[in-house]
C-alpha cells in the first residue's frame, strides 16, 4: 500500500512510521502503569498530526516568522517613506544596512527551524543549526556594533572577521565532522550568553529613550532560556518545553521590532540635527 503524498514528501516510510506507533503504543502502556513519558532517541514522543512531528512548534516558529517579517515591514515604511531621508536617498539611520542583513538571516533560521520541526531528518537538522548558527552570529555582530556605535570600516572587520570565523568553523564542524546536537546547544547559549551581556551593559548606560523596551526584551529572553534548559514532558502529548520557548518568542520579535524601531527614530533624528 503507498502512502499519502504528505508522508512520502516528509520522508516517512514503513520503518519510521512503525517506530513512531511502537513508541506511541509503548507510551499508553506506561500512562497505564501510572509510569512517567519517556525519551526516546534523545526526545520526548510527540504525537504527530498529518506527519507533522512537532505540530506546535512548527505552529510557534511560523508565527514567529510572520511576526518578524511584520517587524520588518514597519521597520522598511518607517525608515524610507515616514523619516527624512539625505539627499542621496539614504537613511540617517547609520545601522539601516545590518537591520535589513538581520532580518532577511532571522527569518531564514525560522523559517528551517519549521521544516526541522515538521521534519528533522539529517539535512533539515543540517540546515536548522547552521541556520541558528548563523543568526546566533550575526546578532553578535549587530549587538556588539550598535552598543559601542562602531562606523569605522576597519573596527567593523575587526570586530565581524573572528566571529565569522568561530561561526564558519562551528558550521563545518557539523556538517562535515560530526551533527553533535549538544556541542550545538553550548555554542549557541556561548554566543547568546556574550550577547546578552553586551546589550545589557548597553541598557544599563545608555540614555537612549527607548532603554526600558530594550531592558524588558533582555530579561523576558532570559526568562524564556529557562524553558530551553528546564525540559518537561510534552503536555497531552503535544506541548513540550520547546514549543513553550518557541511561543515566547512572538511577543519578544515585537518588542524587538519596536525597539529597532524607535531606535532608527533616535538617530534619525541625532544625525539630522548633527547635518545642519
Amino acid at each position: 500500500m503507498q502512502e499519502p503524498l504528505y508522508l512520502r514528501w516528509k520522508q516517512w516510510d514503513c520503518q519510521s512510521d512503525c517506530q513512531y506507533e511502537c513508541m506511541m503504543t509503548r507510551e499508553e502502556e506506561r500512562k497505564r502503569n501510572g509510569e512517567r513519558p519517556s525519551k526516546y532517541f534523545g526526545k520526548w514522543p510527540l504525537k504527530h498530526v498529518y506527519g507533522i512531528q512537532e505540530p506546535v512548534s512548527v505552529a510557534f516558529s511560523a508565527l514567529d516568522l510572520a511576526m518578524q517579517f511584520q517587524g520588518w515591514v514597519s521597520y522598511f515604511i518607517l525608515v524610507y517613506y515616514k523619516l527624512p531621508l539625505q539627499p542621496n536617498r539614504k537613511t540617517y539611520y547609520e545601522y539601516n544596512g545590518i537591520v535589513h542583513i538581520y532580518a532577511i538571516i532571522v527569518m531564514n533560521s525560522l523559517f528551517w527551524s519549521s521544516i526541522c520541526h515538521s521534519r528533522d531528518v539529517e539535512l533539515t537538522e543540517r540546515l536548522d543549526y547552521s541556520s541558528a548558527t548563523v543568526l546566533a552570529g550575526f546578532s553578535l555582530i549587530l549587538a556588539i556594533l550598535r552598543s559601542f556605535s562602531i562606523q569605522d570600516q576597519s573596527v567593523k572587520i575587526m570586530v565581524t572577521a573572528p566571529i565569522l570565523a568561530v561561526v564558519a568553523t562551528h558550521i563545518l564542524y557539523l556538517n562535515f565532522y560530526n551533527l553533535d546536537e549538544g556541542l550545538h546547544w553550548k555554542v549557541i547559549f556561548g554566543i547568546g550568553g556574550i550577547e546578552l551581556v553586551v546589550w545589557g551593559l548597553w541598557a544599563a548606560l545608555t540614555s537612549h529613550p527607548s532603554k526600558w523596551k530594550l531592558r524588558a526584551f533582555l530579561i523576558s529572553s532570559i526568562l524564556t532560556l529557562c524553558l530551553r534548559m528546564f525540559d518537561f514532558p510534552p503536555y497531552k502529548g503535544y506541548i513540550d518545553a520547546h514549543a513553550l520557548w518557541r511561543g515566547a518568542g512572538i511577543p519578544l520579535s515585537y518588542l524587538w521590532w519596536s525597539f529597532v524601531c524607535d531606535d532608527a527614530v533616535f538617530r534619525t533624528t541625532v544625525n539630522l540635527k548633527k547635518s545642519k
